[in-house]
């Protein structure tokens, strides 16, 4: 899983009221859902965000509550993968949960700027921006598998299917 994407400097704490407000929580539809994503910090967020797209961002990202809706608009809007100093546990978890890759790298983050190119490839861990080169623990492989299925609803299915499968062998 290589990614290849213009970056999108966010700071530190950006909770998850930031990245989809609650106030829209009730829109059913994701796509509409989705052109809410961080206009409160920055109205014109989403429309420079582009599919393959990343985000950098500093210590405890995703912080706040815990609305699986947060990971979910970001992918939506196009977001592959994202970068930061640290992020918050229920967030991590989330963004599993739902495809989203993400990784902890304190130099990356410190070094990307607004604008820039960086290329991430998330098996190994390796972060590239511009001729530098960064190292953030790669995830293991059972949590590889679930974001490279799409998350976990994909990777529960796979699971029983296969043991399906094999319940019918032996019988």
């Amino acid at each position: 899983m290589i990614f290849k994407g213009t970056i999108h400097r966010l700071g530190r704490d950006v909770d998850t009221d930031v990245i989809i407000p609650a106030r829209y929580l009730s829109i059913p539809n994701m796509e509409e859902l989705a052109r809410h994503c961080m206009e409160d910090l920055d109205p014109e967020f989403t429309r420079k965000v582009k599919k393959g797209d990343l985000i950098f961002a500093d210590e405890n990202f995703g912080c706040g509550s815990s609305r699986e809706h947060a990971p979910l608009v970001l992918k939506e809007i196009g977001i592959s993968c994202i970068v930061a100093k640290s992020f918050a546990r229920i967030f991590y978890r989330n963004a599993i949960n739902v495809g989203l890759p993400i990784l902890s790298c304190i130099d990356a983050a410190d070094r990307a700027n607004e604008g820039e190119t960086a290329i991430i490839d998330v098996i190994k861990g390796s972060i590239r921006i511009g001729d530098q080169k960064f190292t953030a623990a790669p995830f293991p492989p059972f949590v590889l598998e679930i974001v490279q299925l799409g998350g976990l609803m994909p990777y529960v299915r796979k699971a029983i299917d296969a043991s399906l499968i094999e319940r019918e062998k032996r019988e």
